[in-house]
């Protein structure tokens, strides 16, 4: 649903609902391949954001250059509605300059926070736990519940 959302987002001015629905079906599939690649290729990508953000932003936007219609607000024809590649290839360059820009961008801001702080913390660190370290406390107490887990002894509270 995530990436029929995404891909929907940049094209809804620009299609009919029926091409918003096949434009959500390619984006499900597209995108559900994407995420697979992104475990296979062993990528942190946490919440799939490569996966189903990227992926799918960039099958609404090139499913304007295929399904756009001049009946839509923005009256414009896609590849499958008569108006030739000439839309597609504005959508190709597009999403070509908004790809770089964002690369760029988030490049230059990762280097900027890396010589400030740096990305990660030490290993022994992450290795003890980063919440114990940075938080001083734990998101989950899990030698508390080790014994119910493992068929060790469990003696409730008394009763009074």
């Amino acid at each position: 649903m995530v990436a029929g959302l995404v891909a929907i987002t940049p094209s809804g001015g620009s299609v009919t609902p029926l091409g918003a629905l096949v434009m959500g079906l390619a984006a499900g599939v597209v995108c559900a391949l994407a995420v697979g690649l992104t475990y296979r290729g062993g990528y942190d990508d946490s919440l799939d954001v490569l996966g189903v953000h990227l992926v799918g932003g960039l099958v609404g936007t090139l499913g304007i250059g295929l399904l756009a219609t001049a009946g839509a607000p923005t009256g414009v024809d896609g590849l499958f509605y008569g108006g030739g590649v000439e839309q597609l290839g504005r959508q190709l360059v597009g999403a070509a300059a908004v790809f770089a820009y964002a690369f760029l961008v988030s490049g230059a801001i990762a280097w900027l926070v890396d010589r400030a702080m740096g990305f990660r913390i030490d290993e022994e660190h992450e290795v003890n736990g980063i919440d114990l370290i940075i938080h001083a406390e734990t998101a989950y107490d899990l030698h508390a519940t080790a014994g119910a887990r493992t068929g060790g002894s469990f003696n409730p509270p008394k009763s009074m």
